[in-house]
């Protein structure tokens, strides 16, 4: 069925003071000022369905989210946890496609100033057209891209095409990233407006997890050795899900990112419960961005 609101356009943004994916170093910037990190949780779209995950994310905006990511289902998420993937899955199931993330992005984006991150795999968006996605990406609210399974080395088409359309492009590293990459990818970064690099703080998959790696600090210290120079900031992804967590990570990092808990708080809540819920649990996670 074809989406008849998606909003489309053929025509690129010039990289400027009003492209998009300024708008993410702006929030950071904000942060900073605050004397905070910044708050970046992230949902599935379409879970628990198009319309609650809608609803979330507006909740998520209110309770105090700096920048939000919006996952984009795909059959085969090789960095996803098992939270995520079952979202995923279930997602998919209940009809969720590209150009109906595209429609949550614009349903979101009419609604708060909040800036948000698609955050997907490169298959479907070749599938889709790369040019063709970042310019409908940016018609219908989005800032930022993610795309977990693309090395650096190989997104100069992808790039090209985020810039073009006024996006920013995000790259990861993980823990296990040899320090002369580190600072490779940095300095990719820094040509990218608006672009942070997103720290993985553990080997594997996405996940909740009880307590944070032993060696994060040492992590983020070496890759905040490349990044600073370039005015690049970091924030630490996969693990996170406790206020304790997240006053940790926020002294040693520009920003946080909390998924896969989200995905249970939502398992854990009827629908009538789930949206107060995610407010309640985004609040007590903004209190914890306060800096020492």
């Amino acid at each position: 069925m074809k989406d008849t609101n998606m909003q489309t356009t053929e025509k690129t943004s010039p990289v400027g003071a009003s492209t998009p994916g300024l708008r993410i170093r702006a929030a950071f910037d904000a942060a900073h000022e605050g004397k905070r990190g910044a708050l970046i949780p992230y949902f599935m779209c379409g879970y628990p369905s198009k319309q609650q995950s809608a609803a979330a994310i507006l909740a998520a905006a209110e309770a105090g989210a700096d920048i939000i990511e919006l996952g984009m289902p795909f059959s085969d998420p090789l960095a996803d946890g098992p939270t995520i993937q079952h979202a995923g899955h279930l997602a998919l199931e209940r009809g969720m496609t590209m150009r109906g993330c595209m429609e949550i992005a614009r349903q979101v984006s009419a609604q708060t100033n909040v800036p948000l991150i698609l955050m997907g795999y490169y298959n479907p968006l070749l599938a889709y057209g790369l040019e063709r996605f970042c310019q409908d990406a940016v018609a219908n609210g989005v800032s930022g891209l993610i795309i977990p399974d693309l090395p650096p080395e190989e997104a100069a088409q992808i790039q090209e095409a985020a810039i073009q359309a006024g996006l920013t492009l995000i790259f990861l590293v993980p823990p296990t990233t040899p320090s002369e990459r580190i600072d490779s990818i940095a300095k990719q970064a820094a040509t990218i407006p608006g672009s942070f690099i997103y720290c993985v703080s553990l080997s594997g998959v996405t996940g909740a997890r009880g307590e944070l790696p032993i060696r994060l600090p040492e992590f983020l210290q070496r890759v905040t050795g490349y990044t600073k120079q370039h005015g690049v900031p970091i924030a630490v992804g996969f693990g996170l899900s406790r206020p304790e967590h997240i006053s940790t990570v926020v002294q040693l990092a520009d920003g946080a990112v909390v998924g896969s808990a989200l995905v249970k708080l939502l398992d854990e809540h009827t629908e009538q419960e789930q949206i107060d819920a995610v407010r309640r649990y985004i609040g007590e996670l903004h209190k914890a961005t306060a800096r020492a």
